[in-house]
């Protein structure tokens, strides 16, 4: 496919890409992979004789579907291949388009697994490019996230840490980096800010960029967190995988169901200068990315499976919220994140791969619209930051092609028994508010040192929990304590003995003046991550038998993935006011599984209600 601005090879019929021509570079993709490396869809997937299969998607039928002077769009075809066990039970149409004067191109796939047809999991679902080692060096994902990285080979030549991803680059070619930490989750993005990423090439100066115009083919709503680009030099379009969701996080397709959904488009986009500075093509990337998202939806996908722009719908209301313990009226959820997905229950959203998911913010006085939506049958969610729970209209909302619907004043009542005595945190779903420490000296990632808003990315901060708690565990006053400085941003296992990780207890102390022994006291706790953790409560006193446990929790690794949260949860106790006395008291919780690093939570949000 060649538009004179750029000139795109696939492999036929397997359909990758492997050369990408631009700009006097006869080839941007790493030329010494094989041609069906450089370029490509893969998907990871189970079934009922096979588990976690990395499969390249390669097609058997190539077809052109339109060549005229105003667009190329090409499809290869793959299909179930039945005697083949290890060939799997899906549908998939690549396709590539190109349009004129356009310096890019453009990728999409239709997944379709027809009725009847076996059971099937996919666990991850991408599109990889791997760029030129000896043009591309500069990487950027967003403002104040891109620099100069190493190479594999610098990766490959240092010193692996306490996982395979991370690196400590003992004998970088670029002696700048020698000292550094380098692990490709420490560039991952939500969703929401996932609009364009790529690498930079110094001479000649030349930019490959992935912009997305829209995310509703994404899995788990608009914060799910995924990788973009990384050290290879690798630019990914991830479009579902359990990175920060846990093992259970995937299309579970059952009983012979029919599934069909489109990933993409997405543009592959090339710029390039006279100049050397990288950040004149990384904002040029950026309006790049604001014009494909106002063209969105697009007019050119031929196939039937993308719907047109008058095939779309749009959904608008209000969103109001009631809690007489803050206000005696209605409050407008003010710039509250909502949006359409499958039905399911309140914040089943974040659980679900399958889907389509249709997300914009509430204004300032609670309204929205949502826009360019395809016709189905939806929830419409919500959530608040600053204010804790999911909130689901009750009804189940069915559009038609075209529909423009209004479902007026929607009231959210949050989860409430009773007055605030005490809380600690902000309820927005993140560890961000809470005290983040730096890296140990030797482990940083220049980047991120410093950095308020980025420095959760810093490899090891799980140890530091015993540097600043080597004998004792964290102790919170409340009235007392700062969270921003005093509440340390996970609750991981300690250092003991013999470098053995042992279980850590928190104390939140607090004081009564008046305490109702027959009423009923609610203690609330939301939870920004959690991985393989047990929480264990007791008012006052540790040594009877736990009041309660939260446990059953997931395993998103966010910890481990330099993340600041995982996968929200929240989880309430309600008890006697017998359990407490005048004056001072302690809640105690007890991260209780030791054994290793990674295993614990983030809190979000702690909040203890009196009685009614």
């Amino acid at each position: 496919m060649d538009n004179g601005r750029v000139k795109v090879t696939l492999t036929n019929p397997s359909g990758s890409v492997a050369g990408i021509q631009y700009n006097g570079i006869d080839n941007v993709l790493e030329y010494t992979k094989k041609e069906t490396d450089r370029g490509e869809w893969d998907i990871v997937w189970s079934s009922k004789n096979v588990y976690g299969r990395f499969d390249l998607l390669f097609a058997t039928h190539f077809k052109v579907i339109v060549a005229d002077q105003n667009q190329i769009e090409v499809s290869f075809m793959k299909y179930l291949n039945s005697h083949d066990r290890g060939s799997v039970p899906l549908i998939v149409d690549k396709r590539y388009v190109m349009l004129p004067r356009m310096s890019g191109f453009y990728t999409y796939a239709i997944f379709d697994h027809p009725r009847g047809w076996p059971d099937l999991d996919i666990g991850e679902a991408r599109l990889a490019f791997n760029l030129r080692k000896s043009l591309f060096n500069y990487m950027a994902i967003s403002d104040d996230i891109q620099r100069v990285m190493p190479t594999a080979e610098d990766r490959k030549n240092g010193q692996t840490l306490g996982f395979r991803e991370a690196a400590l680059l003992t004998k970088p070619l670029n002696p700048s980096l020698k000292g550094e930490v380098d692990d490709k989750y420490q560039y991952t993005l939500e969703n929401k800010d996932n609009k364009v990423h790529g690498w930079i090439c110094p001479k000649p100066h030349v930019g490959f960029w992935i912009i997305i115009g829209s995310n509703e083919f994404l899995s788990g709503g608009p914060i799910k967190q995924d990788l973009t680009s990384h050290v290879g030099p690798t630019s990914l379009m991830v479009f579902l995988s359990d990175h920060y969701a846990g093992k259970g996080f995937s299309v579970r397709i059952r009983n012979g169901e029919r599934w069909k959904k489109v990933f993409g488009p997405v543009f592959i986009y090339l710029n390039s200068d006279s100049g050397n500075n990288p950040r004149t093509l990384w904002e040029n990337a950026k309006e790049m990315a604001i014009i494909e998202n106002r063209k969105w939806p697009y007019n050119f996908p031929r196939s039937h499976d993308y719907p047109s722009r008058n095939q779309r719908c749009t959904v608008a209301g209000r969103l109001l919220v009631s809690d007489r313990f803050i206000s005696k009226g209605f409050m407008a959820a003010k710039f509250a994140y909502i949006g359409l997905a499958l039905p399911g229950k309140p914040g089943s959203w974040q659980h679900d791969a399958k889907g389509y998911q249709f997300w914009t913010r509430t204004n300032d006085k609670g309204y929205f619209k949502i826009l360019a939506v395809r016709a189905g049958v939806y929830n419409l969610y919500a959530w608040i930051p600053g204010i804790l729970g999911d909130f689901k209209y009750k009804k189940n909302i069915y559009l038609k092609p075209g529909d423009n619907i209004d479902v007026s004043n929607l009231l959210f009542y949050p989860p409430r028994n009773g007055p605030t005595l005490w809380e600690i945190g902000i309820p927005d779903r993140k560890a961000s508010e809470f005290f983040v420490p730096d890296p140990k000296p030797g482990r940083a990632n220049r980047l991120f040192f410093h950095n308020k808003d980025n420095n959760y990315r810093q490899y090891g901060l799980w140890d530091r929990y015993t540097d600043y708690y080597p004998h004792q565990d964290l102790v919170y006053t409340v009235g007392k304590s700062d969270y921003r400085k005093n509440w340390f941003f996970a609750h991981v296992n300690r250092v003991g003995r013999n470098h053995k990780y042992v279980p850590s207890t928190w104390r939140v102390l607090f004081w009564l003046n008046n305490v109702n022994r027959r009423g009923t006291y609610t203690l609330r706790i939301a939870l920004a991550a959690s991985s393989y953790a047990v929480i264990s409560v007791w008012i006052n006193n540790p040594h009877t038998r736990a009041n309660h446990i939260v446990n059953g929790l997931g395993a998103d690794n966010a910890i481990a993935r330099h993340g600041i949260h995982g996968m929200y949860s929240e989880h309430s106790y309600s008890f006697s006011g017998s359990l407490l006395v005048k004056g001072r008291n302690t809640i105690f919780l007890k991260q209780a599984r030791g054994g290793g690093p990674f295993i614990g939570v983030m809190y979000d949000y702690i909040r203890l209600e009196g009685p009614k």
